[in-house]
């Protein structure tokens, strides 16, 4: 009898631990565009899994052969769930190495001036951004 309530101990305990393994912690950073001090951030997860069709954000590069040279230009986009939006841009050499930096799950902040070029561009991969279907 011993050692069958060992068994079932071991069974419960070995359930538990690989429940916690998988769990793990989660910040979800939902997206916010604060036109007013013109500035957006968000996790692609949350933004990904929203319950609306309005939210979005992500960044990104788009390199043109203009005849006379190659012309690389960056750009953030971001919409929330009150339907605030903005795109900035960018052809500063620092702040398209940041965008190329870019990663899945990202969480992403970036800001703009008065003209909504980009002013800076920040990007933080995290186990805690990854949705469970990654994790598994």
């Amino acid at each position: 009898m011993k050692m069958k309530h060992k068994i079932i101990a071991t069974g419960v305990a070995a359930a538990f631990m690989s429940t916690a393994a998988i769990a793990g912690f989660k910040q979800p950073a939902p997206v916010d565009v604060d036109l007013v001090n013109r500035f957006a951030q968000g996790d692609m997860v949350s933004a990904q899994q929203a319950k609306d069709d309005v939210t979005f954000i992500g960044c990104g590069i788009r390199k043109i052969d203009t005849g006379a040279g190659i012309v690389s230009t960056g750009f953030c986009q971001a919409g929330d769930a009150d339907e605030e939006q903005f795109t900035c841009f960018t052809q500063d050499p620092e702040l398209l190495a940041a965008t190329a930096s870019t990663a899945d799950f990202s969480f992403i902040t970036f800001a703009w001036n008065e003209d909504g070029e980009c002013t800076r561009i920040g990007f933080s991969t995290q186990s805690f951004y990854l949705t469970d279907k990654m994790v598994k």
